[in-house]
């Protein structure tokens, strides 16, 4: 049985959460997922706020991982108001 979302994750050819390299693309892998899911339960700026402080965080300490936030940052940009909702 498959977890909720992975079939859109390997349809598009996105990392399965939880199945990126070693501990800490795991991790990302599976915080990408679960704030995509936020932002798809209505909380769009919630997860985005998230996604900016992930992005903080790896900035300087693991492209890779960072860009996989900044990817999910601007995609979920789109779905936040000017006012934040």
């Amino acid at each position: 049985m498959k977890e909720a979302g992975t079939e859109r994750s390997e349809r598009d050819g996105a990392s399965v959460p939880g199945q990126g390299a070693g501990p800490v693309g795991g991790l990302a892998d599976l915080l990408v997922a679960s704030l995509d899911a936020l932002a798809r339960a209505g909380q769009a700026d919630a997860a985005c706020r998230m996604a900016g402080h992930a992005c903080a965080v790896l900035r300087t300490v693991d492209a890779r991982e960072w860009q996989k936030f900044n990817v999910l940052l601007h995609r979920l940009s789109r779905l936040v108001g000017p006012d934040g909702s």
